[in-house]
């Protein structure tokens, strides 16, 4: 995989009050195609899921953004614009199945990287679990 970009990630999660932040540079591809930009980088022990590798697919329209990760804790959430998805997430220990809703997302992403931002509620069916935001800058 091609890594010549640096990408910084920041996280927050609300979940019963209570407020965490996480915050990731790492290196790794950025490139555009199909109508889509698509952010890649390989996991470390930091984050839990050494031996996994992420993808950010964000739709040029900016109506859609899929994280992808492959690997032993494999999981796929879909934040899209007017659309409850229910998605697979596997945590290293178990799989579940959560709802996911898009509150907002915004990119300014160009072929020489730039940003995304995006925020989205997870739920399990009858109550809503987590508020997150999520902020990626990609560049050179």
């Amino acid at each position: 995989m091609d890594q010549s970009y640096l990408i910084c990630i920041d996280g927050a999660m609300e979940q019963d009050g209570e407020k965490d932040r996480i915050q990731l540079k790492t290196r790794g591809s950025f490139v555009r195609r199909g109508g889509s930009f698509f952010i890649t980088y390989e996991e470390s022990e930091t984050t839990g899921y050494a031996g996994c590798v992420t993808t950010v697919k964000v739709a040029e329209d900016g109506r859609r953004v899929a994280m992808l990760r492959y690997g032993r804790a494999a999981s796929q959430l879909i934040i899209e614009k007017g659309v409850r998805h229910v998605c697979h997430y596997d945590t290293g220990v178990g799989a579940l199945s959560l709802g996911v809703a898009a509150d907002e997302i915004e990119h300014a992403l160009t072929d020489e990287g730039g940003e995304v931002r995006f925020s989205y509620t997870l739920d399990s069916g009858t109550q809503e679990l987590s508020r997150n935001l999520v902020k990626i800058t990609v560049s050179r």
